[in-house]
């Protein structure tokens, strides 16, 4: 059965075309990886069927009484409710038919006795649906899935409004987790999980009896939840069954026989208009000439698919920095309350570390503690000298009004507009893309704009938070090749040891150091 059927899809922003008449059903159980490069417009798509954006041709049918959830990372969460709150929302629609049973309960007091008969039926019925949809255990199931995603080591009992971005898609994630929908669309669901919990959604998705749609360039992960890929790229949707390898093997098959043909028939093409060059003035052989003219014009030619430019990361070095570039002394991190125990730590020129640990124990906080963006609840941080940093933060502040040209431009005046254009294209931006506004711009795409700031300055200690979040396979060996290259220091955030684990020269664990006050 088709829980979802998409026909002649089209879409684009401004003169950009996104899909040209694509087509894609959804049936039951199946698990489908949505791939492709940054930019070529998977979360348009999941925007589209979810009804959150309106395509400019084509129609999108979903099943009837068929539930949808989808993981929103921009959705509000009210101020004043704790964790547990928003998880049990989860099932406000057993909460509605509690009241609804409780309203009916006090009626009974009040009704004839055959009027008390249908009353007692009805709540009987309601009571059903209750025990069934297991009710009488919500606060259990909220408890396990909080714990798979490591809400616990966060508590449950803290408003939500206080969260970071990642905390606030793990709740985001629990609750529609929760929801048991008959359809999940996720949207990169393990950017703001570390190693523990991708783990337990990978575990999860496994066993999930319905159907979902992922998008991801989480590899190993689409490898072990999908069984079907669907490929976006120029415009096109196109079905892979099996994983992620077979998807490549396949791809690559195809790619290689395409151009193979390309080769063949450029060969006979030319032969052709050789031919026709050659011998259509000559009275004797004009007929043949003619003949293979008409081949030439009916001839359906194959167009080889546009290169997608790879991007290309140089980091600047600035001058050599001295020996330390930071100690801490008795530092103590935090806002309210403390994150940390005591800590006396040090950098030393050369090396590249990354902090690993569960979320929501302080990394982030301990960045920028270091670089002096928020003040320690105790002790002090000395930098070194010389240092010239530069910084990859996880969540922007705000998002940018102006195009992709004017925010390089705003922060490197002395650039010509073709140095601009170019530096741009580097990392993997195409014209339409560089020309847009930034805000309209998938999250890879605006990764690499933020990676196109950072390469043009000079640095000798890179200060990453969570760089690979939204990137696309090509963005992310390349920064990785950058970074081993690098000849400054690096401190990193990421959660994928495959990413980091070639890259640095030390892992600092912070959960030794963390206080875990919100337990």
């Amino acid at each position: 059965m088709s829980l979802l059927t998409v026909q002649q899809l089209s879409h684009g922003f401004g003169d950009r075309a996104i899909f040209d008449d694509v087509s894609f059903r959804l049936l039951q159980g199946e698990h489908i990886g949505l791939i492709g490069a940054n930019g070529e417009g998977k979360s348009t798509f999941m925007n589209i069927i979810n009804g959150q954006l309106e395509p400019d041709a084509g129609s999108v049918t979903w099943a009837k009484n068929v539930r949808v959830g989808y993981l929103d990372q921009h959705a509000d969460l009210q101020q004043g409710m704790d964790i547990r709150d928003v998880l049990r929302t989860a099932f406000q629609y057993l909460f509605d038919i509690e009241k609804e049973m409780n309203e009916l309960f006090a009626k009974m007091g009040e009704v004839e006795p055959d009027k008390l008969e249908e009353l007692l039926e009805e709540t009987g019925l309601l009571q059903d649906s209750l025990t069934n949809n297991d009710f009488y255990t919500i606060d259990a199931k909220v408890e396990e899935i909080a714990n798979g995603l490591g809400l616990d080591e966060i508590g449950l009992n803290r408003d939500v409004h206080d969260l970071s971005g990642g905390q606030r898609t793990k709740v985001l994630l629990a609750k529609l987790l929760l929801e048991k929908p008959d359809i999940l669309l996720l949207d990169e669901p393990t950017n703001y999980l570390d190693v523990e919990h991708i783990e337990w959604l990978k575990n999860y998705l496994i066993e999930y009896d319905h159907a979902f749609i992922l998008v991801s360039h989480d590899i190993p992960f689409l490898n072990n939840v999908a069984n079907l890929i669907y490929h976006m790229e120029n415009q096109e949707l196109t079905r892979y069954p099996g994983d992620y390898n077979e998807f490549l093997r396949v791809y690559e098959m195809k790619k290689q026989q395409k151009e193979a043909a390309f080769k063949k028939q450029q060969k006979e093409i030319a032969s052709l208009k050789d031919f026709v060059a050659r011998n259509k003035a000559n009275a004797a052989t004009s007929r043949m000439a003619m003949s293979r003219q008409k081949k030439l014009d009916k001839m359906d030619v194959i167009e080889l698919d546009s290169e997608k430019p790879k991007p290309s990361f140089q980091f600047k070095q600035a001058r050599t920095p001295g020996k330390y570039l930071f100690e801490t002394n008795d530092l103590v991190i935090g806002y309210d309350e403390p994150l940390s125990r005591p800590l006396n730590l040090s950098m030393e020129r050369g090396q590249k570390i990354a902090l690993s640990g569960a979320n929501g124990i302080g990394k982030t906080t301990l960045l920028k503690s270091i670089l002096g963006e928020i003040s320690p609840v105790a002790g002090t941080v000395e930098l070194g000298e010389h240092l010239h940093i530069g910084y990859f933060e996880q969540e922007l502040k705000e998002e940018s009004q102006q195009t992709c040209i004017e925010e390089i431009w705003e922060e490197f005046r002395h650039f010509t507009q073709q140095e601009v254009r170019g530096s741009l294209a580097k990392c993997g931006l195409t014209k339409k893309h560089i020309e847009s506004k930034v805000q309209v711009l998938s999250g890879g795409e605006k990764a690499k704009v933020r990676l196109c700031k950072l390469i043009n300055n000079e640095t000798n200690l890179l200060v990453l938070d969570e760089p690979t979040n939204h990137l696309d396979g090509d963005a992310k060996a390349e920064l990785k090749r950058a970074l081993k290259e690098y000849k400054g220091s690096v401190l990193l955030i990421s959660h994928e040891p495959d990413f980091y684990q070639d890259v640095v020269t030390d892992t600092w664990n912070c959960e030794s150091w963390t206080t875990k006050v919100f337990q």
